[in-house]
């Protein structure tokens, strides 16, 4: 045990994570010069696109420092706040923690968060200031604000470039030296933790773990403490580029299990395996369930593909344990699921997952928060729905849930920011300058209000310089109320959403216009409207489109032609109390980009 050292590598977005891993495993051989390419460690097509690392990835190097051979096990993390449960479980299974931040850039919202996770587990930090061979790095002035904010000592800051490979040595050398050993009984009962899990369509669900007492071998009957259900553990390694099987995974390692689940209900992430024989008497106290803080509705294009959909999601859920859902139906689009998310990121990458892992076509509606609903007779409700509100008159208050902003950005943009925040209805709480031209500034702020897109708006107002993380921080009343939008008359469930009534009328005039773009013109006029309640606050209409039935009048009394145009009117009005209109599904994902 002596010889392993468990790390992780944390920082804010694009500050060079996945480069800096790509030469750990160059240096320690682990990945030969066949095999080397940009982001190693980034499997997915869309991380590689995007340029970000989406999933957490564990990966097992050997080193020899003073000729002894030692086992590193890193896991290369996400930088994004959409993507912090991936963290979150990443820093449970290990001992240190490097701490990399841009030399160009400085200290970002996201470094900050993702730290002070790893100091509450107690994690040994390392600090490591990276992109040094840019001619633009600062790094005696990035040094001062790493210093400020984990109190180390300037020797202690390792100089890198993950491009170049500077510095490489020293940092493998530094974790040897600095991150303790994993401390654990090897004679104790079994106990692993489970934080990660991967489905595979020949081997069933590959479990990821981190063993913490005791070991586990091949052949052994095992058992998941949470879900009560034993297995024989069919195969059991270590994780390398590929999977390499082992006859056992001893104390403080991190491994796989294969053994033949079939069902992603039957894994657990955080949950602990133990030997059937002889138990461990306590489940091991890692990370909380996920908190989804953005809710969207999921429906297929066509309805029948409803069950592929349900099965999709299920395996989608294995690989990514913060996608929760349910069950759902509405009467627009048919069946589907409601489902929460870290944020609206991580929506569109689940959205994109399940086109292109699962050639799923599917239809989002419109995103929104979990708010809370108090009626008069004192009971109090969970609204993830604006279609579960109940009748106005029933309602005493409702209150919308609260978070806790940090931006931290250059001088120059503070004005804009503030403005931006402020037509958000937050509320300033705090200004530092961390620098003569780096300003933090926190906000309490509506959840509801950064869903849209907040967001992309902070990056063009700051050209890309803001950073921006947030924590929740409860529920507060507000003035909410709930926008339905109608066509001739029949409400579209799929489109309602719940506004705080000052932003009502120019929400809904948008939507509306938006919609008389989209929606096709038919025989008849269509009345779009936004209403509150019974009041219509906007109104739209799609004219119809004219047959001319008085062309095959030529000459003789104007009685003829007035007598075609009666029966064409009849006919139309008997045709708008039959006729249905198509919402087509440009309009759904336009309500989501009002602004653009």
């Amino acid at each position: 045990m002596k010889y392993i050292r468990n790390f992780c590598i944390i920082a804010h977005i694009d500050h060079g994570k996945s480069t800096l891993a790509d030469r750990l495993l160059e240096v320690t051989n682990t990945v030969s010069e066949r095999q080397a390419q940009e982001q190693v460690l980034d499997s997915m097509d869309l991380e590689r696109e995007r340029g970000i690392t989406i999933k957490s990835h564990a990966i097992q190097m050997d080193y020899e420092y003073n000729n002894e051979q030692y086992t590193l096990n890193l896991i290369d993390t996400p930088g994004h706040v959409d993507f912090s449960y991936e963290v979150s479980r990443s820093i449970a299974a290990c001992e240190g923690a490097l701490l990399i931040v841009d030399a160009t850039q400085g200290i970002q919202a996201q470094t900050i968060s993702n730290l002070y996770l790893a100091i509450e587990h107690d994690l040994e930090i390392i600090p490591i200031l990276n992109k040094m061979d840019l001619p633009s790095a600062m790094p005696e002035e990035v040094k001062d604000q790493i210093i400020e904010l984990i109190g180390c000592a300037r020797e202690d800051i390792l100089e890198a470039s993950g491009k170049t490979g500077l510095g490489v040595e020293k940092i493998l050398q530094t974790i040897i030296e600095k991150v303790p050993s994993p401390q654990g009984d090897p004679d104790a009962p079994l106990q692993a933790l489970i934080f990660d899990s991967v489905f595979n369509s020949f081997r069933g669900i590959i479990a990821y773990y981190k063993v913490v007492n005791g070991s586990i071998s091949k052949g052994d009957r095992v058992k998941f403490i949470n879900t009560k259900r034993e297995y024989d553990a069919d195969e059991v390694g270590v994780l390398r580029l590929v999977m390499e099987p082992k006859q056992t995974i001893q104390t403080g390692d991190v491994g796989y299990i294969i053994s033949g689940i079939k069902t992603s209900k039957e894994v657990k992430v955080g949950d602990t395996i133990t030997h059937t024989e002889r138990p461990c008497q306590n489940v091991i106290e890692g990370f909380e369930d996920v908190k989804p803080m953005v809710f969207a509705g999921i429906y297929p294009v066509d309805t029948e593909d409803y069950e592929e959909l349900r099965v999709s999601m299920e395996k989608l859920q294995l690989n990514d344990a913060s996608l929760t859902y349910e069950l759902e139906s509405s009467a627009a689009l048919g069946f589907g699921f409601r489902c929460g998310f870290l944020g609206l990121l991580h929506m569109e990458i689940i959205q994109e997952r399940l086109d292109r892992e699962f050639d799923m076509s599917v239809i989002t509606t419109t995103p929104n928060v979990s708010y809370k609903c108090y009626t008069k007779k004192g009971e109090t409700f969970a609204i993830n729905n604006p279609t579960d509100l109940p009748d106005p008159a029933h309602i005493d208050y409702i209150e919308e849930p609260y978070i806790h902003a940090q931006i931290i950005t250059h001088a120059d943009y503070i004005g804009a920011i503030m403005k931006l925040c402020i037509d958000k209805r937050g509320v300033l709480k705090n200004q530092i300058y961390m620098t003569s031209n780096r300003v933090e500034v926190t906000f309490d702020m509506p959840l509801g209000e950064i869903v849209f897109d907040f967001y992309d708006k902070l990056k063009s107002i700051s050209k890309g310089y803001a950073s921006f993380d947030y924590h929740f921080i409860g529920f507060r009343e507000s003035r909410l109320a709930k926008l339905d939008i109608l066509l001739n008359g029949e409400i579209v469930d799929a489109l309602s959403a719940l506004i705080h009534q000052n932003n009502a009328y120019d929400f809904g005039k948008k939507i509306c216009e938006k919609l008389k773009e989209l929606i096709p013109r038919q025989q008849f006029d269509v009345a779009i409207q936004a209403a509150i309640g019974t009041k219509i606050i906007a109104r739209e209409t799609v004219k119809a489109l004219r047959k001319d039935v008085t062309a095959k009048c030529y000459g003789g009394d104007i009685s003829r032609k007035r007598k075609l145009l009666e029966k064409q009117k009849k006919g139309k009005k008997r045709m708008k109390q039959v006729g249905n209109v198509e919402v087509p599904q440009k309009a759904f994902l336009a309500v989501l980009r009002l602004n653009d």
